[in-house]
């Protein structure tokens, strides 16, 4: 039986598979590898998602580990937690899903917008992706494993991509 695992999940799992870690060891290499940019794990929600992995049989608490005065859980996955995680992470890559970006709602109602604001709107969108851009080039570690990095390339990747598209676009509304 395979398990269905929620990104933020898959995510969390992935990062115990990597090595055993407490809640906020998973905080601090979310934040780390600029993870919220791409899944939906917020800071409260990291316990609430262990436990939730724990009582499916996916994690185990591994005894305490010593803490700034007081000690913290260390979760680690299970046999079935790693065989979940092999799945979910193959069945994500190889698996196309729809995206519902909102710049193709405004692309659909742009009839609506006079030229100049439309002008004006295609601007600050090139702006914020070249912001992006250098944000995710600054955050990526030199030395992180082949698999990180590949993260970083490939937002990279989708965000060059816009970048040439809105290029030849914002030529074509002059």
């Amino acid at each position: 039986m395979s398990e269905r695992l929620t990104p933020a999940e898959l995510t969390l799992l992935g990062l115990l598979v990597e090595k055993p870690r407490h809640g906020y060891e998973l905080e601090e290499v979310i934040t780390a590898r600029g993870m919220r940019e791409w899944t939906e794990i917020g800071f409260s929600s990291i316990y609430y998602l262990l436990t939730k992995l724990r009582d499916r049989g996916l994690v185990a608490e591994r005894g305490d580990e010593p803490g700034r005065g007081k000690t913290r859980k260390v979760f680690e996955p299970t046999e079935r937690g790693r065989e979940a995680c092999a799945a979910g992470a193959e069945e994500a890559i190889a698996t196309l899903r729809p995206v519902f970006p909102p710049v193709l709602v405004g692309l659909a109602n742009q009839p609506v917008i006079p030229p100049e604001r439309l002008r004006a709107a295609l601007a600050r969108r090139a702006e914020a992706l070249a912001e992006r851009i250098a944000a995710v080039r600054a955050a990526a570690p030199p030395d992180a494993p082949d698999f990180v990095r590949a993260i970083f390339d490939y937002s990279l990747h989708q965000l060059e991509a816009e970048k040439t598209w809105l290029a030849t676009y914002r030529g074509e509304q002059r």
